[in-house]
């Protein structure tokens, strides 16, 4: 491994999907994090991959000078670029993935092409308090539901992931139900069920926790979403305190999962340490619920703050640092891989 290279400076990009996001680091520190939104997805109510490739194309310059301007560096003090080469929409990966091969090329400085999911579960060592090798992984969000055995930097096994629905998708198809998404977007209103739970009573409806008692570590999130749907069919309207019941209930059935399959793993493999990220770890329930149950059960748990739970590129910075830290390079050859699986 290199020397600690506490005044490298890296320019990170993640597009794997619509947010066009772009990073400068200085080491391990975070000196920008800029997130560029994409409005259309309002106006289609959900991600049109074609148009959010063009989005790609039209921000990623601007973001780029926004995150350097931000950071207060200059595009030729960069001496490192990561970036995100899968998973993820390929019109999408394709704009940034070029986009950071030929900057690295034109600056004549290396470039790591980082695999999206292995950020979030690294996302946690932007922290200050951040893990060691080994601890395992709860990575939760709208495309991925897995539990990973982070045994080193690189070296990863698969525990258990969803058999259909991620729980990130299962929250945003609830809110459809309920007809509480905003603006009827079934991409951004998962947290909406979130808000909705917390007047709610958890234990006023008994839906169902699939696979919670199986003996491996997978998941299954469709049977419960179909069972939501079931009930919010049963009459026409309901109250709004109703409302808060199905959002409370249906998270806690998540919730419950999550959190018994995750320590179970720890205990299992006799691992410490249990880090939770992707865009469902913001989730106030599953927070709490989690350090409730990790305390408990002696269990050390680390969360990154909200903003490096969601698709981000400071993650993707880190995981670029860490690696260049190794010894990793990646080839101009480098190709965008949509469906990528953590492998290690």
């Amino acid at each position: 491994m290199r020397k600690n290279s506490p005044d490298l400076i890296t320019l990170a990009v993640e597009t794997s999907c619509d947010d066009t996001s772009v990073s400068v680091m200085r080491g391990r520190n975070v000196l920008s994090n800029v997130v560029s939104s994409q409005v259309d997805v309002l106006k289609f109510g959900g991600i049109v991959p074609e148009l959010a490739s063009r989005a790609h194309q039209a921000n990623i310059v601007p973001v780029v000078e926004d995150a350097l301007e931000q950071a207060g560096i200059k595009l030729r003090d960069v001496r490192l670029i990561g970036v995100t080469y899968g998973p993820g929409l390929i019109g999408s990966l394709l704009v940034g993935l070029n986009f950071a091969k030929g900057l690295a090329y034109s600056l004549g400085i290396p470039f790591i092409g980082v695999n999206h999911i292995e950020a979030h579960m690294l996302a946690a060592f932007l922290e200050e308090r951040h893990p060691d090798f080994p601890f395992i992984s709860l990575i939760v969000s709208g495309g991925h539901t897995l539990l990973v055995h982070a045994e080193a930097l690189g070296r990863y096994r698969i525990l258990g992931e969803t058999q259909d629905d991620a729980a990130g998708e299962c929250f945003d198809k609830v809110a459809r139900f309920l007809n509480i998404a905003p603006d009827n977007d079934s991409g951004m209103s998962g947290p909406m069920v979130d808000v909705r739970s917390r007047l709610g009573d958890p234990g006023k409806i008994k839906f169902p926790r699939p696979l919670g008692n199986s003996d491996n570590f997978n998941f299954s999130f469709s049977g419960l979403k179909t069972s939501v749907l079931n009930y919010s069919k049963k009459q026409e309207k309901w109250s709004e305190q109703e409302i808060h019941d199905i959002c409370a209930s249906f998270q806690e059935a998540v919730v419950d999962v999550l959190v018994s399959k995750s320590l179970r793993a720890c205990r299992e493999h006799g691992v410490g340490s249990l880090v939770l990220s992707g865009g469902v770890a913001a989730n106030s329930r599953l927070r709490d619920i989690l350090r409730e149950q990790s305390q408990k059960s002696d269990v050390q748990l680390f969360i990154p703050a909200k903003s490096y739970c969601t698709d981000n590129a400071a993650m993707i910075g880190m995981t670029a640092y860490l690696k260049h830290l190794n010894g990793e390079i990646s080839s101009l050859a480098l190709a965008p891989n949509p469906s990528l699986r953590l492998i290690g």
